[in-house]
């Protein structure tokens, strides 16, 4: 009777409150920070055929300027998301029950996958907005599948991209990313899922361990999971950032006719994609640009794929929240899969 008794003090006193406030939150945030602009945007795509200029489409011959000009550019696009990330990467540490993320994303399985993907659609955020959410999610047990299957959903199953992007660069554009943006999310998770062991913290503890409330008020654990989560990913965000955007010149050339419909291109341009930092949606503008310039058909799909879905400085805000062969494995299936679709273009 006596060990029962903290199981059901904590069942009787289950604060509604926080997954309400926590997914207030989350709709506020998003209705501000994507929802609301990406409506107008919508518009804008849809007269112009263009939701602006190509990010990298300005050119620096000397690496420290290139590298200011474009962290300037990068981070005044997406430091609102960016703070609504690790926000939220808190936020799910102490607001949402942990039998609740394992119940869903933290199930081992395809359906862990599964709910990560689902999970991630309203959120539109880049690759680096969504990483630490999902280093958060990772603190709180979830599956890697699941995890992965977020992290990557956002950006490459992005509704509102696909929309921008079928106004812009044409609705075949639009349906081949959905389709093996699909394939990659569910694919890339499930495989590394399978291949990687993963050790969730949960498992370990004993049932009556995890019954026991938290210690410190919420306040304090929230600032306690923000500033850990800011320390392990932010200062290497930003590093990351800056020293792709001095390399940004050898990474994507714009002279007429450099980047040519060959195999080579495909892997060059996929290789760079999965290395290279982007706000939400710049990948159109720097593929209309580049295609504009003599770009071919085929090199052109592989940066459609690998170009948003992750990043070198992402890979990097992850290296605590996943194994770090999951993290390479990641990078590499993610350049395969625009490998792939590059080179079927060619056939």
């Amino acid at each position: 009777m006596l060990t029962q008794t903290p199981h059901r003090a904590v069942k009787s006193s289950f604060a509604w409150w926080k997954p309400v406030l926590f997914f207030t939150v989350v709709i506020i945030g998003l209705w501000l920070v994507k929802w609301q602009p990406y409506y107008g945007k919508a518009f804008i795509a849809a007269e112009t055929h263009s939701i602006g200029k190509s990010i990298i489409a300005q050119q620096e011959v000397n690496p420290l300027k290139a590298a200011w000009d474009y962290a300037m550019v990068y981070f005044i696009a997406v430091w609102k998301a960016a703070v609504l990330g690790v926000m939220l990467g808190s936020l799910v540490q102490v607001l949402i029950p942990g039998d609740w993320l394992m119940r869903t994303l933290g199930q081992p399985r395809f359906s862990g996958t599964l709910f990560g993907t689902l999970f991630s659609l309203p959120g539109m955020m880049c690759t680096c907005c969504a990483a630490p959410v999902a280093a958060g999610m990772r603190r709180q047990s979830v599956s890697m599948g699941g995890a992965l299957a977020f992290w990557l959903g956002n950006p490459l199953l992005n509704p509102a991209t696909l929309i921008f992007m079928g106004f812009v660069l044409g609705w075949h554009f639009a349906l081949i990313r959905l389709v093996v943006g699909i394939m990659t999310v569910l694919g890339v998770a499930t495989l590394v899922q399978l291949w990687v062991k993963d050790q969730p913290q949960a498992t370990d503890i004993p049932p009556i361990a995890q019954a026991i409330p938290p210690q410190g008020n919420f306040l304090q654990r929230w600032m306690k999971a923000l500033w850990s989560l800011f320390w392990s990913t932010i200062p290497v965000y930003i590093i990351a950032v800056l020293a792709l955007g001095a390399a940004r010149v050898w990474l994507f050339p714009h002279a007429d006719g450099a980047v040519g419909n060959t195999l080579f291109w495909v892997i060059v341009m996929a290789v760079a994609g999965c290395l290279f930092v982007i706000p939400t949606a710049a990948e159109i503008p720097i593929i209309q640009t580049m295609m504009l310039a003599g770009m071919g058909t085929a090199p052109a799909l592989a940066l459609l794929i690998t170009l948003p879905a992750v990043s070198l400085p992402s890979l990097i805000m992850l290296h605590k929240a996943f194994p770090a062969k999951a993290l390479w494995l990641t990078g590499g299936l993610v350049t395969l899969s625009g490998i792939l679709v590059g080179t079927l273009a060619l056939l």
